[in-house]
């Protein structure tokens, strides 16, 4: 009995070291450069909900993806589906992704009709 329960002990083990992992990966900052980043466009496409939401803006004929908050961040800021609605200009601030070529920004604050949505008040952006 004592090697069973050391093999259920170690695959517990493993399982958790890789949810772990994979929700690191995803999730954080780790993706995106240090330096501020500025964008303006014109929104494309909205997909809203968790893990966070994305919205796709048009800027100069290409296509950027910009990560917006979990939908209780976006709620506790008054961000709301019908301001991130196809067709309107939104000015993103934040951090592009790392990777050289990837059009992806996480938004630390959005402005909208000249407003300020600052999803991570905490942060400088």
């Amino acid at each position: 009995m004592p090697q069973f329960r050391s093999a259920y002990l170690l695959w517990f083990a493993v399982l958790a070291f890789l949810a772990t992992s994979v929700a690191h990966a995803h999730h954080g900052w780790a993706w995106a450069t240090d330096e501020e980043f500025e964008i303006t466009g014109v929104i494309e496409s909205v997909r809203l909900g968790n893990p966070h939401g994305e919205v796709t803006i048009t800027v100069d004929g290409e296509a950027w993806v910009v990560e917006v908050g979990q939908p209780w961040r976006n709620d506790r800021v008054g961000l709301t589906k019908e301001m991130l609605s196809v067709g309107r200009e939104i000015t993103v601030h934040g951090h592009r992704s790392a990777r050289e070529g990837e059009r992806l920004v996480k938004a630390e604050r959005v402005v909208i009709d000249g407003k300020d949505y600052n999803l991570y008040p905490d942060r400088t952006s």
